[in-house]
């Protein structure tokens, strides 16, 4: 299970990690959202080595979602040593996130 990023992992999770993190914001209301999960999952189970992956509820963490600028889900933040190099709107297949992954954080 993919762990969620909140306000008192924030830091220990994305700004202090060691590997680069992406983060997959969404709503469980949210039907595209519902179809990334499992390939998010995926993503995860398979590069989790080399990458930490992290769950945002934009419901649940507001804050965060408006610290990071979320204005449409599912979004997807490539984050290095603690920056945003990019974000990602809208549905990936698991191809084009891996691809973005490697792309963007290796």
């Amino acid at each position: 299970m993919i762990p969620h990023i909140t306000k008192e992992n924030f830091k220990s999770g994305v700004e202090e990690s060691t590997k680069p993190v992406i983060i997959d914001a969404y709503a469980a209301w949210c039907g595209p959202c519902q179809h990334m999960t499992p390939i998010f999952e995926e993503v995860a189970q398979e590069h989790g080595d080399a990458y930490s992956f992290f769950k945002l509820n934009v419901d649940d963490a507001r804050d965060l979602a408006a610290h990071f600028g979320i204005s449409s889900i599912p979004t997807f933040l490539f984050i290095k040593k603690g920056t945003i190099v990019a974000t990602e709107t809208g549905f990936l297949s698991k191809a084009d996130l891996e691809k973005k992954i490697q792309t963007l954080l290796s």
